[in-house]
């Protein structure tokens, strides 16, 4: 399943052209709500990104979007608010025909999908919460989450940010040194939003109270938050998950911000077993194609993918040269590839 399977479509949300995609064929439709910023065209040049979406597509419909004023979607007219959002939301439900989706909402999609839930308790059949808080900020009510000043420096430095792609290791550590990773989210980042729309997003972020709705949700709900992430601390996910009735929190192991970093299969066995009832092993893949690659095979097609040699990837991965020719030739096999020459060639669609 690779990006060329889905195309862009777009939804109408007052008078605002919302890009969205659907991709897979599964029994239930997932509606993807990854947060902050996006780009549905760039997300499958970046193979971990890749990999996760076509994780959600293998047991679903998947549906995701670009808010208004990001990535493919139309700029928007005036700074969006939570009600301009809530209205793209059920215009790209309505433009699928999703009739009761579930969502995925990701650190401040969490909040969006929790409220769309709140409002819409028949039309949501299981909300899942990642990364997510119910208030960023600290104050007086609120003694968790981010200060005034922490706000500021981070908005004054966003600039800088994001024409670099810098600043990887405050969100998700685990890629502080990959080069690649932070080149592809230069792109990505200034793909995605202006310097300037982009603060101006990420204040609205932090600012974002969705405590005052979380009682009122009745919908089957799983919370999710790594341990020791920095950056939305687990403290939000547990008040979370606290505030909303009979909901299920999920502590899991790492320090990465994202899902699609880190043990995203992890991740992906447990939404799917939350919503479907079916839990996978992570043995559980398929004989072919990108999903039947190990991870160190898919590892070591992505250093070569970026130009490695097998000397270099043994050097880097602390393996034997032979080890991994033995790897780059399964996954030859399996991606049904003869050469590196095609395996580059491919690797946005293979998901390398």
């Amino acid at each position: 399943m690779g990006v060329t399977d889905a195309s862009i479509s777009y939804a109408q949300s007052d008078g605002v052209r919302i890009a969205y995609q659907v991709v897979g064929d599964g029994p239930i439709d997932l509606v993807l709500l990854p947060g902050f910023v996006s780009h549905l065209d760039l997300a499958w040049q970046e193979p971990h990104f890749a990999r996760f979406l076509r994780g959600l597509a293998a047991f679903s419909r998947l549906i995701w979007f670009d808010k208004r004023g990001m990535g493919l979607s139309d700029p928007a007219p005036h700074e969006p608010s939570i009600e301009d959002r809530q209205a793209d939301l059920a215009a790209v439900i309505e433009a699928v025909g999703a009739d009761k989706p579930a969502l995925l909402g990701v650190s401040e999609g969490a909040g969006t999908a929790a409220l769309y839930a709140a409002r819409n308790p028949a039309r949501v059949r299981g909300l899942v919460l990642f990364s997510g808080y119910g208030y960023l900020m600290r104050d007086a009510t609120h003694d968790q989450g981010w200060g005034e000043d922490f706000l500021r420096v981070y908005l004054d430095a966003l600039e800088h940010l994001w024409a670099s792609g810098e600043g990887i290791e405050f969100a998700n550590p685990s890629l502080a040194g990959d080069a690649s990773y932070r080149d592809w989210l230069g792109r990505y980042l200034r793909a995605s939003a202006s310097p300037a729309v982009a603060a101006q997003d990420m204040e609205a972020c932090a600012r974002l109270d969705v405590r005052p709705v979380l009682s009122e949700i009745t919908t089957p709900t799983l919370v999710m938050h790594r341990a020791d992430e920095r950056w939305v601390s687990i403290d939000h996910g547990r008040e979370l998950a606290a505030g909303i009735p009979d909901a299920t929190f999920m502590e899991m192991a790492g320090v990465d911000h994202w899902p699609w970093i880190g043990d995203s299969d992890g991740v992906l066995i447990e939404v799917e077993a939350f919503l479907t009832d079916r839990r996978r092993s992570r043995r559980d893949r398929p004989a072919w194609g990108p999903e039947a690659l190990t991870p160190r095979e898919r590892e070591v097609a992505h250093l070569a993918v970026q130009g490695l040699s097998a000397a270099d990837i043994a050097d880097r991965l602390s393996i034997g040269e032979r080890t991994v020719e033995t790897h780059i030739a399964n996954a030859y096999l399996k991606l049904g590839v003869e050469s590196r020459i095609e395996l580059v060639r491919r690797a946005p669609e293979l998901g390398l």
